[in-house]
């Protein structure tokens, strides 16, 4: 996807069965949510990149996604960084063929696919973010979740003010592995989330773990279940979230549990040896069929 490049925007070609507004529909699913803004059909967003904080806004063209950067023109290399981020952050790259097809055949995922049709995962491109946040969201309701996730980032991420309004980046490991346990106790963060979150900072910010090694590792899980706090729940939510395994599974989700329900009219929730075997059809798509199920409780 070859970009179209002025001083002051950049527009990547999207493929022919993206919907741009379905994954506005997941975007906008918390009030909470602080790393990004929506505005109508405008998404405004903070990144840091190499050291400089770089606002962009996002919106449909036909065929395409436009990027504008109301503060400054950006650097041809930042220009490149926020593209490979928006792509990643949308999927934009993953043939969905296979998908479509196999949920034409399948009795829960038809009705849920045809009504979503064109949406995408929605990622969390930065590994960092993607573990912390798995790690926040465990065993709590995902309001709560986004309340811990706000104040981590209005702590200790960067900030720029634009039309008023202040946009944020998501802290990283370097600034986090620096910080007394006290002081994400402070957020309400549980000793142990705490403890969790600071050693994976300590790997990161010394390169013991890192985004491009992991993808090259013929067994992600493996590798992610050897961080401490990382059980196979979080595991796989960062399969499918950060690395784009489209046969990545959170089996354990209430969400997914609570979807299921949902779409078979049952009085309560499925087993897991149910899930399994509804699931049997899903095989290599288990992170889409998920996620589709996920946007049918929204």
């Amino acid at each position: 996807m070859k970009p179209i490049q002025s001083t002051r925007y950049t527009e990547i070609s999207t493929p022919a069965d993206f919907n741009y507004e379905e994954c506005l529909v997941h975007l906008g699913r918390s009030s909470q949510e602080n790393l990004y803004r929506i505005k109508e059909d405008k998404v405004i967003k903070l990144l840091k990149i190499d050291g400089e904080l770089v606002l962009f806004q996002l919106t449909s063209v036909p065929g395409a996604l436009r990027i504008e950067f109301p503060l400054n023109a950006p650097t041809p290399n930042e220009t490149k960084q926020v593209v490979a981020y928006i792509e990643d952050w949308f999927d934009l790259t993953t043939d969905l063929q296979g998908f479509y097809e196999m949920a034409e055949t399948d009795p829960i995922l038809n009705p849920v696919v045809q009504q979503y049709f064109g949406l995408r995962v929605i990622g969390v491109p930065d590994l960092f973010e993607a573990l912390v946040w798995a790690i926040m969201g465990q065993q709590i309701n995902l309001t709560f979740a986004y309340t811990l996730k706000k104040r981590f980032v209005e702590s200790y991420g960067d900030s720029v003010v634009y039309e008023g309004e202040t946009y944020w980046t998501f802290p990283d490991p370097e600034t986090i592995v620096a910080l007394p346990f006290a002081d994400l106790r402070a957020l309400q963060l549980t000793g142990r989330k705490s403890e969790y979150i600071l050693g994976i900072a300590a790997v990161m910010a010394t390169g013991d773990l890192d985004k491009k090694r992991l993808l090259q590792e013929p067994d992600m899980e493996s590798k992610l279940l050897e961080i401490r706090g990382v059980g196979a729940w979080s595991a796989n939510y960062v399969m499918m979230k950060c690395l784009h395994d489209a046969s990545a599974f959170p089996l354990a989700d209430v969400g997914l549990h609570n979807a299921l329900k949902a779409q078979l009219d049952m009085e309560r929730k499925p087993t897991l040896a149910e899930i399994t075997e509804l699931s049997a059809n899903w095989s290599g798509w288990e992170a889409y069929a998920t996620f589709y199920l996920w946007r049918s409780l929204l």
